[in-house]
């Protein structure tokens, strides 16, 4: 979906600006333009209550505030309104207003007119957070200046007072960021997968699939694009570009980017010859999932300037980020991993891949109108029992029943407790919920954290028996 208008927004001293939304994005793009000389308002269907946090902040800087609900004159008596990512384009009060021709940009839209330097920008169904990551330490670590933000935590608006016109801007960006882009315009772009996900908002799998595709929208034949040669919706995105397409890929080698080859990642540029990155198994992180994240993050270094022993070094050096397949601990002999950034299938697919078996698995959270039988065949093969949490319990329950025993936990307190309990050692429970986490936690941080607390928590395996029993 295309927004309506367009306007110089360079200047924007003394425009009427209203946010809508106020995660961490809007609190970000509020003050942004406040400190630039806009008249900033900001509206929120949470209550006050639920804002108190950001409220005082916010006031202080002469932005209103208005919670509880959008009131649609307060949209119409604005020059520009700026949409955070969680809002959908299609809220009442934007439909109304787009009809008036008010122009309406996303935050990475936003930001995006203001970032100095330039942008490699990476999406995907998953594994987009590892890799941004990776690649952001890479480009750090070859000594190039470096930036990283965007759906990983830092929001893009907030990058643009560090940047220079030397500065590379890693930004990890979403779906929800995407589909209002307008003129955003990586010079490296890179789509890691596309699968289902977020159908709850994009309504079908193509409309999500065109969401992703925008990341490369506005590239010309000076840029590049990269791509997963080995997932088949991604690839069919080629014929579309008007970039310089490259290619990853863990199965077959391609014309140029990077494979896998007699157990070694190597690399090609286009007219070039092959170069040898780094061997598989100096690879830290598990699953052949971050083998792909590790390729596309080669791929998009090496055309941003890296160098191949430079890169070999930091992707040797660098270790799982927080909440993707993250090692916990081991309390008698079972180990306990939290994948809580698994908040769609097939991302719980890959984390349950990552190991030959003997898995307890912890599904469960808010339903993105998913379907948990794509898990039937992975699940019969390596996970022992499955616990359920969350407002989409009762849905996995019946798409899983007769698979392996499915037993309704309801909180993640409770889950841990049950799996810990019938874990044996050698065995493994592994929070990879293939939800996302609003009807029970702040964010999927928030649920990863409280996972990792109870653990640790719960080291005694005689209370975590008993709780089970």
């Amino acid at each position: 979906m295309r927004l309506a208008g367009k306007v110089p927004i360079m200047d924007l001293k003394g425009k009427k600006v209203l946010v809508v939304g106020l995660g961490k994005s809007g609190l970000a793009a509020a003050l942004f333009l406040r400190r630039r000389g806009a008249q900033v308002t900001v509206s929120d269907v949470r209550s006050a209550e639920a804002l108190a946090k950001d409220i005082p902040a916010l006031l202080e800087e002469g932005i209103n505030v208005e919670a509880g609900g959008h009131g649609l004159l307060t949209f119409r008596r604005q020059d520009l309104i700026v949409v955070s990512p969680g809002v959908p384009l299609d809220t009442p009060e934007l439909v109304q207003v787009r009809k008036f021709g008010l122009p309406i940009l996303g935050e990475l839209e936003l930001a995006a007119r203001f970032l100095k330097g330039r942008t490699l920008a990476i999406t995907g169904s998953n594994g987009k957070t590892t890799t941004t990551t990776l690649v952001g330490e890479i480009l750090k670590d070859a000594g190039l200046q470096t930036l990283v933000g965007g759906n990983i935590g830092v929001p893009v608006i907030a990058l643009i007072d560090e940047s220079t016109p030397e500065t590379w801007s890693v930004l990890e960006v979403s779906s929800f960021q995407l589909e209002s882009a307008e003129e955003f315009h990586p010079a490296i772009a890179v789509i890691l997968n596309i699968t289902p996900d977020h159908l709850d908002r994009h309504g079908t799998f193509e409309n999500y699939a065109l969401a992703k595709e925008r990341i490369f929208a506005r590239q010309t034949a000076e840029d590049f694009l990269i791509l997963n040669a080995d997932n088949a919706r991604t690839a069919a995105a080629a014929p579309r570009a008007k970039s310089q397409v490259y290619w990853f890929s863990n199965e077959h080698a391609v014309e140029r980017g990077a494979w896998v080859e007699n157990g070694q990642v190597v690399f090609r540029a286009a007219n070039s010859a092959t170069e040898t990155i780094l061997p598989l198994v100096a690879i830290p992180l598990k699953g052949a999932h971050n083998v792909e994240n590790v390729l596309a993050a080669v791929c998009a270094a090496r055309l941003a300037g890296a160098k191949p022993e430079s890169i070999r070094k930091t992707i040797e050096d660098f270790r799982a980020v927080e909440h993707r397949l993250e090692y916990v601990a081991t309390i008698h002999g079972v180990e306990f991993y939290n994948d809580s950034k698994a908040t769609n299938v097939d991302a719980t697919i890959k984390a349950v891949t990552a190991f030959p078996g003997g898995i307890h698995l912890i599904l469960g959270g808010k339903d993105k109108n998913s379907d948990y039988t794509e898990l039937t065949p992975y699940i019969r093969e390596r996970v022992k029992a499955v616990y359920t949490i969350g407002s989409a319990a009762q849905k996995i329950e019946a798409q899983l029943r007769g698979v392996v025993p499915v037993h309704s936990s309801g909180t993640l307190a409770k889950a841990v407790q049950d799996a810990a309990g019938a874990a044996q050692p050698g065995e493994i429970v592994l929070l990879a919920p293939a939800c996302s986490s609003f009807d029970q936690f702040e964010n999927y941080e928030h649920r990863g954290r409280v996972f990792k607390e109870l653990v640790h928590e719960g080291r005694d395996w005689k209370v975590w028996q008993s709780a089970s029993a």
